[in-house]
Parts: C-alpha cells; structure tokens; sequence
C-alpha cells in the first residue's frame, strides 16, 4: 500500500480564501481514498500542527504532494513557515542529518545530508498569471518555466532532504479566467498517468 501526505499550502488572507487549493487538496485525497492500494494523511496549513507530529508524516509517506498558490512569485508566507518550522524540527530526525558536507573537505557534496531518500514529491501549483506569460517570446517570464524559475529553489529544497520529483501540474490564470472543472478534470488525468498506469 503505498503512502500519500497532501499538504494543503493555500493560504487563507486577504482576497484570497484558498479556495482553489482546498478544492485540489481535496480532490486528491478523494482520488487516492478511492483507490484501494493507498493510505492517505493530510495537513492542512491554515490549521494548528504539531511540528512533530508533521516530520512523522514526512517520515511515513512514500509520496508527498504539495498544493501551493504563487504570491508574489514565493510560496504564500503561511506555508514557507510551515516548512521552516517542520524541516527545522526534522533536524536529525528523519528529513536531514547535516548539510552533506564533512570537515575533510567542506568544498564538496553539500546538499547530500538528507534522511527522505527513496521517497518522492509532487506539487501543484496555481497563479494568477496565464500559462503564455512562461511560454511566449518577449512575455513576462522570459520563457523559463516554473519548475525552472519561481520554483527552483522549492526543487533545490526537496532534493536537499533526498527526495526525487514526480511531474508537477501547474494551473494558471486562477483569478481572471479560471475553470476549475477543466482543472480538476485535468488534474486527475495527471494523478492517473503518474500513479495508476
């Protein structure tokens, strides 16, 4: 049976109420609750957590998927807390032991001290922003993705506690032009294709 941790990252502030996310969130716990071969945990970010209680599940998933909407080209402050605060406390714990290096020669291997080797992560992520403004000549993102632009470093972040990606999903123009049936249709062809086939 494998093991799935959803993070629900959607902040709840100002005009926004994370709609968006808790409705992603809860599509994939219910896509994963109706498959027998799985057992789900999930957090949910806007709600009290027990920093220890959250490095347990880190520790117990095989897969951990992250929702996150874009503020300002960052994770939504709520949820950069959340991983600071749980990835601190995961500190020999079971997400990190070092920062890889040795005294011998601290030049090389940083970023090989992570403790989640062997498990994966995905994330989704929702902005505001259409999908051309990454793809399309002379637009806003200069043509650089967001794996590769706004969410590079929450790539570094993760590989840093030794887990491997899975192919994300990404959903754009949330605030203007949104389709949150075509959305979620095409959210669960994306968790059929990685997790079913």
């Amino acid at each position: 049976m494998k093991k799935i941790f959803i993070i629900n990252g959607g902040q709840k502030f100002g005009h926004s109420g994370g709609k968006f996310n808790h409705t992603i969130a809860n599509a994939s716990a219910e896509f994963f609750l109706n498959h027998k071969d799985f057992e789900v945990k999930s957090t949910d970010i806007n709600e009290d957590y027990d920093p220890v209680k959250e490095v347990e599940k880190f520790v117990w998933a095989d897969v951990v998927i992250y929702h996150t909407p874009i503020w300002w080209f960052q994770l939504p402050y709520g949820f950069k807390k959340y991983i600071d605060v749980v990835f601190s406390e995961g500190h020999d714990k079971g997400i990190y032991k070092s920062d890889g290096r040795s005294s011998a020669n601290p030049a090389i291997n940083y970023g090989t001290g992570g403790m989640l080797h062997g498990k994966k992560y995905m994330v989704t992520s929702s902005w505001n922003a259409p999908k051309e403004a990454f793809t399309l000549p002379g637009e806003f993102f200069g043509e650089t993705s967001v794996d590769n632009g706004p969410l590079f470093g929450f790539h570094r972040m993760n590989a840093f506690t030794g887990m491997t990606p899975l192919e994300g999903i990404h959903f754009h123009d949330i605030e203007k032009n949104a389709n949150v049936l075509s959305d979620l249709e095409s959210y669960e062809k994306h968790l059929t294709k990685l997790f079913l086939n």
